[in-house]
């Protein structure tokens, strides 16, 4: 683990935590200035809370067995009179709590599991993002199956054009379906990789994001990279003399999260060293069944040329092929916003 990237992320989720909770306490001194009834009712709590300590820590067995209950019957009423009041205006005890990023672990980075303290999953993958740069993951909000627009593909098809029967709008919906049950099925061992195959401007980055978006929310991490990059880091490790910590951590990451995704195969520069990784790290994923997402503008027919028989076998055995076709998505949205 790199300390300087560790330090750098914990610091952000340090402030963001107290940023979250200093909104929670600002709304609710808020509420109170306008309610006073209910600063009024919460001080009684207090203090009824405060007086059964004090009777636990004083009072003879018979004496602190009566006053607890008469204590507990006070406070009981206390906090139904203060939940009718919250009612009165519309809200609830929840409306007070700090709304975190990640429920999970509250902006902690640190999660409790069977008397254990371990790293979030948020934690882990914002390590990753900044470890790789990965500036894709950061359109996450804007780019995931809740905002993915069907209204830019044709409704019309055509055989001749594109090579099949369907329309681009039927297409892209069966794929967006099949990226769908992938996202939901990332541990599935049945479950096929994916291939998506297309020109550029059909939605494959977008529908990637919008599966990083799933997976990351059901607590999985993702390493997502364009495939020049990807390639160049993993040659450099491994012909690395003086391999650093931080190296050595992106290389086994790419073996080892739950989905890596290589963006825009085939516009690395390959060479035979850069064949032999590339089909070790699709191999061992595949022996691990460690999902992948692969995405090229290549034709199968072009992929067979660049790749050698070792990779593409792999990918047409083990990967669902999604064709993208249509018109270029950004073109047609420089037309309507300028």
């Amino acid at each position: 683990m790199d300390n300087s990237i560790y330090r750098e992320i914990k610091r952000e989720y340090d402030l963001k935590r107290q940023i979250a909770i200093d909104k929670s306490k600002r709304y609710k001194q808020e509420i109170y200035a306008k309610y006073p009834i209910l600063e009024e009712i919460e001080n009684e709590i207090n203090m009824i809370a405060l007086k059964t300590t004090k009777t636990i820590l004083n009072s003879d067995e018979l004496t602190r067995l009566v006053e607890q209950e008469n204590l507990a019957l006070k406070l009981d009423k206390l906090k139904k009179k203060y939940d009718r009041e919250l009612k009165k205006i519309g809200i609830t005890r929840d409306d007070f709590e700090a709304k975190f990023e990640c429920e999970k672990c509250k902006d902690t980075g640190v999660v409790l599991n069977n008397n254990n303290y371990s790293m979030c999953n948020c934690f882990s993958q914002a390590m990753i993002n900044e470890t790789y740069k990965q500036v894709n993951m950061y359109k996450l909000d804007e780019e995931n199956f809740e905002t993915f627009d069907l209204g830019y593909y044709s409704k019309i098809p055509d055989k001749q054009k594109y090579g099949i029967e369907k329309s681009p709008m039927e297409n892209i919906e069966n794929i967006r379906k099949i990226a769908y049950n992938f996202s939901k099925n990332i541990n599935d061992p049945s479950q096929k990789n994916l291939l998506f195959v297309g020109n550029t401007g059909l939605g494959k980055t977008f529908l990637a994001n919008c599966i990083a978006s799933e997976v990351i929310n059901v607590g999985k991490t993702v390493v997502y990279q364009t495939a020049p990059v990807l390639m160049d880091k993993v040659i450099e490790y491994k012909f690395s003399y003086n391999k650093t910590g931080i190296e050595k951590e992106q290389y086994d990451k790419i073996f080892n999260v739950d989905l890596l995704i290589i963006d825009d195969l085939g516009t690395e520069t390959m060479s035979n060293n850069k064949f032999t990784e590339l089909f070790n790290i699709i191999n061992t994923r595949l022996l691990k069944n460690k999902k992948m997402l692969i995405s090229t503008n290549l034709t199968l027919k072009e992929l067979y040329k660049e790749y050698d028989e070792r990779v593409m076998s792999r990918l047409i055995g083990s990967f669902t092929i999604c064709k993208f076709i249509g018109e270029d998505i950004r073109l047609k949205k420089k037309k309507i916003y300028g």
